[in-house]
């Protein structure tokens, strides 16, 4: 049993003893290591200020930038940590520094260490510097003063420096150096923090503790301690879950680990489809994707969640584990009602698996958010349709943020079942969705809005560009 977690700083090894589990990243850098350069502007992972660069040897991108105020500190265990403060060598200041102070690129200067360590992780990992791969690099970074017109100019230019000496990456941890034990929980603290490193490990602590709050990429479980001041007593890490984070693509389609990060995830959920991987993008921010876990999304049940109405649209199966049991189910049967999902005590989601797209197939997913970037999706609608000539033989429309679960829009998927792929029939369809839902108005959409919206994005998919004969021609009937 292990009462001290071990990782590297701004180069130079750091052990903390005893750490309250859910004691968050800044928090422990502003107030015990009084490195003040992470900023705290919104405590919720929005606004970008308190950006820091964490190396993972054993993750799919070594350099990633992610949001402190949400990071628990024994996450780190193991990984190297770089703040603002470690960049400048002997004076010298890091080629983003001297590119954002020679482009002007700083004002009142509050998220510029954030911004600067936003470039950094995209530096590290040589990443291209076109203007839309910087705005994405960007999008979870906030300025009130310098229009973002500045900062991107010196982006495009931080590669024109020299290079100087960088902070290097920790070693693999292994599994006999590795600072946390497998089950035991790390001690000398009222609190229990485990880190098990195998899916049987998991599901023994989970069954032992089915009170536990499972943490993945803790984009929501940071929330519930920064903003609701939860006291999280047992903490299960399914970070070093061996497998968790693994994605194996097959004839058949995709099996996703319920640990891959939304980051990892991006390019194979593209090549299943463009418009999936398009609609990733717009997922928060690249802070976001960087912790963000496609189980983790799934397991929270969020009705207003981004990925479950296109999974379930592709037909998307879960594996549940509970103990040596495991049950495969359709996603779209385990959202039961708001805030229930069809989970036992102890039990935890797995793994995904995606069916590979049928060629003769179309499918499309569209978000629709006050803002491109960032954004809380008012409406997310997901469409898949097999057809057999011109006549559909299968469909599946689903959506969140209609309802108090993503959920299937059944009763217009029956008025085009059988039925040829017209204009006629579409919006028949189209009128049979005000019987599958009855949104609600909040702060986002009002109930009229979301409804017309979503017929509107039906019959922007009838009229989609991945359908090739419609270019050609528009049926009536």
């Amino acid at each position: 049993m292990r009462d001290t977690i071990c990782f590297t700083l701004n180069g130079k090894t750091v052990e903390v003893q005893n750490p309250d589990p859910t004691l968050t990243l800044l928090n422990w850098l502003r107030q015990t290591r009084t490195l003040t350069g992470t900023k705290e502007g919104c405590a919720e992972g929005d606004c970008g200020a308190c950006t820091v660069v964490i190396g993972d040897p054993d993750a799919t991108q070594t350099w990633r930038a992610m949001n402190a105020c949400i990071a628990f500190l024994p996450t780190l265990d193991g990984k190297t940590v770089i703040t603002i403060e470690g960049l400048a060598k002997d004076g010298a200041l890091h080629p983003v520094q001297r590119a954002l102070v020679e482009h002007h690129g700083s004002q009142c200067g509050f998220c510029t260490p954030g911004f600067v360590m936003s470039l950094y992780a995209h530096y590290r990992n040589d990443g291209a510097v076109d203007e839309e791969t910087l705005n994405d690099v960007l999008a979870g970074n906030l300025c009130r003063c310098t229009g973002y017109a500045p900062i991107i100019r010196a982006a495009k230019a931080m590669y024109d420096y020299p290079k100087i000496d960088e902070i290097a990456l920790a070693p693999s941890a292994k599994e006999d150096t590795l600072a946390l034990s497998k089950t035991d929980p790390l001690t000398g603290t009222l609190k229990k923090y485990f880190a098990p490193q195998t899916p049987d490990e998991l599901a023994a602590l989970y069954a032992d503790h089915p009170e536990a709050t499972i943490l993945a990429g803790g984009t929501d479980v940071g929330l519930w301690v920064t903003k609701k001041h939860a006291v999280l007593e047992t903490v299960i890490d399914i970070g070093r879950v061996a497998g968790f984070a693994g994605i194996l693509k097959t004839e058949e389609g995709l099996s996703i680990g319920a640990g891959v990060r939304y980051a990892a995830a991006h390019a194979a959920f593209g090549d299943l489809h463009p418009s999936l991987g398009e609609m990733m993008r717009r997922i928060g921010s690249t802070q976001i994707r960087n912790a963000g876990t496609i189980g983790g999304n799934i397991a929270n049940g969020s009705p207003i969640g981004d990925m479950p109405p296109p999974l379930i649209a592709l037909g998307a199966e879960l594996v549940l584990r509970q103990g040596e049991t495991r049950r495969r189910m359709a996603l779209e049967d385990f959202f039961i009602a708001y805030g229930q999902q069809d989970r036992a005590p102890g039990e935890f989601v797995e793994s995904l698996f995606v069916p590979a797209m049928d060629p003769a197939a179309r499918f499309a997913v569209y978000k629709v958010s006050k803002r491109f970037d960032q954004d809380i999706s008012a409406l997310c609608g997901a469409f898949f349709v097999r057809m057999q000539d011109e006549n559909v033989t299968e469909a599946r429309f689903a959506f969140g943020g209609m309802a108090a679960t993503p959920a299937r829009a059944k009763t217009a998927e029956a008025a085009l079942m059988g039925k040829v792929w017209n204009e006629t029939n579409l919006r028949a369809a189209m009128a049979a969705l005000a019987q599958d839902f009855t949104p609600l108005s909040d702060m986002r959409a009002s109930a009229d809005y979301r409804l017309q919206a979503a017929q509107n994005l039906m019959w922007k998919f009838y009229l989609g560009e991945d359908a090739p004969y419609l270019a050609r021609k528009v049926h009536h009937g």
